[in-house]
This record gives structure tokens, sequence and C-alpha cells, in this order.
């Protein structure tokens, strides 16, 4: 056999080699970023039926003549706010993401503020129609819940795979950059206070 095939076949194997390494770390990393947008999508969706679900509650409310109208006012802004950040998953910055929690958290606050506003109205609390509508808030709410942390499952998931060696050599190669989790709201760490004496 001649000498100059012994180098030559080491090459080709090792081409092979980072070949299929490369192929393997990029089939991969697309499939685990597409899951994590994926989960993000699911995380609007969830966000999405509960600005929906805001609308009939609204029109539930105002259908009360003498319902405080700056509690309805700060919702309906709120949920105007909120529908009008949107985020790519593609391009998601760390701004991006504290701005639409931001929008969302607003309209929880103003979400909250009105149930318990609600709470002075028994002819409305007692309506099929708002009870129904409440039913479905707290569900979203727990449906909210879960798709961030899905969301946040899938992000981990990701960012450990393009992170870790000798994958995070590819992911520079390919461009394939860490993407943002969703976090808590700032002080959510705490325990609210809660006093009963009314």
């Amino acid at each position: 056999m001649k000498k100059w095939l012994i180098p030559v076949a080491v090459i080709a194997v090792l081409g092979i080699i980072i070949y299929s390494l490369t192929i393997g770390f990029n089939n991969t990393a697309v499939a685990k970023q597409e899951e994590a947008r994926l989960a993000w999508s699911n995380v609007e969706s969830s966000y999405q039926r509960r600005n929906d679900l805001i609308t009939n509650l609204v029109k539930t409310v105002q259908g009360a003549a003498d319902f405080e109208r700056g509690t309805l006012t700060d919702v309906i802004e709120a949920r105007s706010r909120a529908t009008s950040v949107s985020i790519d998953p593609a391009n998601m910055t760390p701004q991006q993401m504290e701005q639409f929690q931001q929008a969302q958290g607003e309209v929880s606050g103003a979400l909250s503020r009105l149930l318990v506003t609600v709470e002075r109205y028994p002819e409305l609390r007692a309506t099929q129609n708002f009870q129904q509508l409440q039913s479905q808030l707290e569900g979203t709410e727990n449906r909210i819940n879960v798709t961030r942390d899905r969301y946040n499952a899938a992000v981990t998931d990701y960012n450990t795979y393009i992170r870790t060696f000798p994958n995070k050599v590819f992911a520079g190669w390919f461009g394939f950059d860490p993407m943002v989790r969703y976090e808590a709201d700032a002080g959510s760490e705490r325990a609210p206070d809660v006093d009963f004496n009314f």
C-alpha cells in the first residue's frame, strides 16, 4: 500500500466525522429551537385567550349602569397596550421580554382591580354570564402559567444543548444564540400582605 494513502484516508475519515457531528448538531439545534419557538407561540396564544375573555368580561360588566367606569377604562387600556406588544421569538431580546412581561402584568393588575370592584355588585356577580367568564379567566391564568413553564423548559433544553462543548463551537459557527427565558415579575418573590380587617 502506498504511504500517501494513509494521510488521505485519515483526513477523509476525520472529514466524515466532523461532517456528521456538524450535521447532527445543526439538525438537533434547529429542532430544539423550533420547540422553544412553538412553546413561545403557546404562551402568546394563552395571553390572547385571556385578552379575548377580557373583552367579553368588560362588555358584561358595562351592563351594570352604575359600575365604576375608571376601573373598566384601566382594563381596556391595559389590554390595548398588551396586545400592541409583539415579540418575534427568533430575535427575542431581554428588553423585549421585559416589555412584554410588563404589559401583561398591567393587564393582570387591572383585571384584579376589576374583579375586586365587582365584589361590591352582587347582582352582577350573580349573573351566569359573569360567573362563566370569571371561571374561564381563572382557567386561562392557569394555562398561562403552564405554557410559560413549558416555554422555559424548552428554552433551557435548547440553551443547554448549544452551550455545552463541543456544541458551543458549532453554535458559534452556525449562529445559534441563547434564547431568553420568561422570568417572574419583579417583587413576586415576596408574599403579598393579606389584611382581613374590613
